[in-house]
């Protein structure tokens, strides 16, 4: 049984909006003319389905209920048509049995959904921020579980119910047909190895993703290549398969296939995407249309873990709603005509199985390990410490910084922390933020400072490593967190947010996130109050050169009141480890929330 299922059943009541609904999933590949036309058959479909759901609504009230439970289901679009065929049939079986159901079923992404509920949750999701105008349904078909997780470990009292998976598609490391030969294929086992060889050392193979905090299966596939990078023996294996990865990274699926060579010519193979994670059903959707180089896949063990498609109900939903959605999730897994069309969309039965009329490419398991527990021998474990360390990493590629790293020392740093073998509060501080060095790229610029009253003839603050490139610098900072110790100072934490904030935007630069670290385990006895620390902030912001406060706090003790009002001001965020030995956890958090400011 999935843990998600353990989660208490709350209720929901009254979200009803109407996303647009578009299926088709072939429509990425279309040429512009051919595209124009789908898009005018796809609104008139569209429309069809909207006025067939309403008039068969508006039937079923006249004839045998006045009162139907409408009952929302979001859904990925390459899923969402079996839903919404299998659950109109399943409606039509309700009506005359007590109370009937209505279903809508959204075609709206992941994402989508996921900043929805952020915004309710009051939480922010690395890459995906929040909507202010999409609606939260009642039933979420999200395309992997790794979603709820990650919205599970941000609001822990997103409190939902998982009844169990809907499909299955393998997440899979696909290859243009003629690169997948070069290499061996399908002669040859291509394993891990071989693939981080290619994508770290071959210039002929252009590897590319989509982003990984708002794709699950590029999530999926980035987790599997970051633990087979971590068993080889050079050192800086994951950062090099990050920074391959980036080079070509979309924010869309749809951006992504695009690259894909067009033709089998060397130039153009040579210029093309030639390696990228993506799950099995894309694989089979582009090959369906018959391209000029088929698309390969491989299976690599350990395998990546698959999309799972897992039906949750979400929290408000009362008890009228989440009943008819156990009902209707109990109706999708026992028909077979709903196994069949997850075959006609080119996905797996839950337990990894192949439907009837799945096409699978060749080399395709006929079976795959169903998910126990998060995990197995052949799919190793998610959580969310996981995603987050490899979201940090990534936002450390994807977005670098221009940074000033500022660490409390004054006297409370001192403490002890019982959970972490009554290693000081300085000292879990500075084990995080030495992890967090080792995720910085070269291209990164990283200043050190130390605040507490009294450093430096009366100042407030001192400068370890000035800001500088770290391709020069690393051993520097390094070196000067290594020799960090409290001082016997009160805190200056406001003063030295000012300074810093000055520097960093005298000094800002385009085309970098410019940011103010801080850590600290609270505000003391601050010698400017924070009615005037933020006044100084306001008057210091330019819209032309923003700069974002991010403040990591250690300890059950923090205030994150006044810390709040700082970043409201500025931008970047409070993130609290009340059990300062889960700091590293946090700090890693921290950096995957970057917000990415350009210009």
């Amino acid at each position: 049984m999935n843990s998600y299922r353990l989660l208490p059943r709350l209720a929901h009541a009254g979200r009803y909006g109407h996303d647009c609904c578009v299926t088709g999933r072939h429509r990425r590949h279309l040429k512009p003319a051919a595209r124009f036309a789908a898009i005018v058959a796809g609104a008139l479909a569209v429309a069809g389905v909207v006025v067939g759901v309403r008039t068969g609504v508006g039937r079923v009230d006249a004839a045998t209920c006045s009162t139907p439970v409408r009952l929302t289901v979001a859904a990925p679009q390459e899923i969402a048509p079996a839903l919404r065929t299998t659950a109109a049939e399943w409606t039509r079986t309700t009506a005359g049995k007590g109370r009937c159901v209505a279903v809508d079923v959204q075609d709206r992404s992941a994402p989508d959904v996921a900043a929805a509920v952020s915004r309710e949750q009051g939480v922010t999701l690395a890459g995906v921020g929040t909507a202010q105008a999409a609606t939260v349904p009642d039933v979420w078909v999200a395309d992997s579980a790794s979603w709820l997780l990650r919205l599970r470990a941000a609001a822990p009292a997103f409190a939902f119910t998982e009844d169990g998976s809907l499909a299955q598609s393998p997440v899979v490391v696909a290859m243009p047909e003629p690169v997948a030969k070069d290499l061996g294929w399908p002669r040859k086992q291509l394993t891990y190895a071989d693939l981080l060889r290619t994508m770290t050392t071959d210039t002929s193979v252009r590897a590319g993703t989509v982003d990984p905090s708002r794709d699950a299966a590029a999530l999926s596939g980035l987790l599997a290549l970051n633990a087979a990078a971590a068993r080889q023996p050079r050192a800086d294996a994951a950062g090099a398969v990050l920074r391959a990865l980036a080079t070509d990274a979309s924010t869309l699926r749809e951006d992504l296939m695009a690259q894909l060579p067009q033709s089998d010519d060397p130039g153009t193979l040579a210029g093309s995407l030639g390696l990228a994670v993506m799950p099995e059903h894309d694989v089979i959707a582009y090959n369906s249309d018959k391209p000029a180089v088929p698309l390969t896949a491989l299976y690599l063990t350990p395998s990546a873990a698959p999309l799972d498609y897992p039906f949750a109900v979400l929290p408000d939903a009362d008890a009228d709603h989440a009943d008819a959605a156990h009902r209707l999730y109990e109706h999708l897994t026992q028909s077979p005509a709903f196994r069949d069309r997850l075959g006609a969309a080119g996905l797996r039965s839950p337990d990894g199985t192949i439907p009837t009329g799945l096409q699978t490419p060749t080399g395709a398991p006929r079976a795959t390990p169903p998910p126990a527990d998060g995990g197995s021998a052949a799919s190793p474990k998610v959580d969310d410490a996981a995603i987050n360390r490899t979201l940090a990493a990534w936002s450390a590629v994807v977005a670098p910084a221009r940074a000033l790293a500022v660490v409390d020392a004054s006297r409370s740093m001192s403490t002890p922390v019982p959970s972490a073998r009554n290693a000081s509060r300085m000292q879990v501080a500075l084990s995080a933020a030495k992890g967090g060095l080792k995720l910085f790229g070269d291209d990164w610029q990283l200043g050190l400072w130390i605040s507490a009253a009294g450093l430096d003839a009366g100042g407030n603050h001192r400068e370890l490593v000035g800001i500088g490139p770290l391709r020069d610098n690393r051993g520097s900072v390094a070196a000067a967190l290594g020799a960090v110790r409290p001082s016997g100072g009160d805190g200056a934490l406001y003063r030295t947010i000012v300074d810093g904030y000055r520097q960093l935007r005298d000094g800002w630069q385009p085309g970098r996130v410019n940011s103010l670290i801080v850590l600290t385990d609270g505000v003391g006895d601050e010698e400017i109050s924070l009615p005037d620390l933020l006044r100084q902030l306001k008057g210091l912001q330019s819209a032309d050169r923003p700069v974002q406060i991010i403040i990591v706090g250690l300890g059950d003790a923090v205030d994150r009141q006044p810390l709040e009002q700082i970043t409201d001001v500025t931008g970047g965020g409070v993130f609290v480890a009340e059990d300062p030995a889960q700091i590293e956890a946090v700090f890693l958090q921290a950096l995957s929330l970057r917000t990415a400011t350009p210009r």
